[in-house]
């Protein structure tokens, strides 16, 4: 039984989804807390992806989707994220985020509750690391040396993820995940298959402490400022695994221990394979089908529109019901981050409930 001391995930991660009206000092609200990272993304059009952290600033965003250097919008007409604020956010007028009548999706993490303070753990000291260890999550700034080097990311836990972004200049998203080692590396914006490449982790694997970093330029670049998002796993809130696909419709049920609000899958194993997102908020049935499913998808790698896959997400886990490479690839390992829309059993003892 999956017992957590997160009681309320929403408290620390929650997805909110939004008519844009192309108001400026829009006020988004009703997150229970003040994000240190928004993510935004527009569900109906072929929009690029918007992410906005307290750690770098209100207003400079860096998209999913591409390579390029963070761009700072504050100086536009047409603004997007403004400000965080205790429920929510402030958005412009730009259009990634609030295009008149545009629906869009936004996901929301609680970190630090602001931008931080310098971490001195590792060898590479930052400048900014806002960390929330009660929920095992770290946003952390860096500029890379170009030498293998140390990184401390504040969580008290050891990460079983971690996404990293050179954004002073075009970069990589180089990502750790556990369950591939730490010989290993995936690239968020890419569709590619994990590869094998010392210069990204040095081999050497996270501690509760501190993550090491080779001589890769999108990792460590010299003189390259570097966003750092850091996860550690907590039981009943959040979950960090891999599954094997078997290419058939009843597709692998993945435990996690609770109800997911959010999941984001890639095909580890093989290459043209998207990174798949979905949640609670947007989920809904097909006609016909019976099952809990939440179909609605989006993909972190791509700008596309939302689009539909069959996909249950159920009381302690999620199923696949699809038989495509991109989430049941036959003899492929998938990886996954997921995060709770409810425990199992909270440590008040009560328990989800089922369906």
């Amino acid at each position: 039984m999956a017992y957590t001391t997160i009681n309320k995930s929403s408290l620390h991660m929650n997805t909110k989804l939004y008519t844009g009206n192309s108001t400026d000092n829009r006020s988004i609200t009703g997150l229970e807390f003040q994000p240190d990272w928004v993510w935004i993304k527009e569900r109906g059009a072929s929009n690029s992806h918007s992410l906005f952290d307290a750690v770098r600033g209100a207003n400079k965003q860096i998209q999913s989707n591409a390579t390029a250097a963070q761009y700072d919008f504050s100086g536009d007409a047409n603004q997007e994220l403004k400000s965080f604020t205790s429920d929510g956010f402030t958005l412009g007028t730009g259009g990634g985020v609030n295009n008149n009548s545009d629906t869009y999706v936004a996901w929301n993490w609680k970190a630090g509750t602001g931008q931080g303070s310098s971490n001195t753990d590792g060898s590479i000291n930052t400048t900014y690391t806002s960390v929330n260890t009660t929920a095992g999550f770290s946003i952390s700034q860096y500029t890379g040396t170009g030498s293998v080097g140390t990184i401390g990311h504040g969580l008290g836990a050891v990460p079983k993820m971690i996404i990293t972004k050179p954004y002073s200049t075009t970069g990589q998203w180089y990502t750790y995940h556990a369950s591939l080692g730490n010989t290993h590396y995936l690239d968020l914006v890419s569709t590619a298959a994990a590869s094998d490449d010392a210069e990204m982790w040095n081999d050497t694997s996270p501690t509760s402490s501190v993550f090491t970093v080779g001589v890769n330029g999108n990792t460590n670049g010299s003189g390259k400022t570097t966003i750092a998002y850091a996860f550690a796993e907590k039981i009943g809130y959040s979950k960090f695994g891999s599954y094997v696909g078997n290419g058939n419709g009843d597709g692998p049920f993945i435990y996690t221990g609770f109800k997911p609000a959010f999941v984001m899958i890639k095909n580890a194993s093989a290459s043209s394979t998207d990174w798949f997102m979905y949640d609670k908020a947007r989920g809904g049935p097909v006609a016909g089908y019976y099952g809990n499913n939440n179909k609605y998808f989006l993909r972190a790698n791509t700008n596309g529109a939302e689009a539909n896959e069959n996909f249950d997400m159920l009381s302690n886990g999620f199923k696949i019901r699809i038989t495509n490479n991109f989430l049941n690839g036959s003899g492929n390992e998938l990886i996954y981050m997921a995060f709770a829309e409810a425990p199992l059993v909270g440590s008040n003892n009560v328990p989800c409930t089922a369906r």
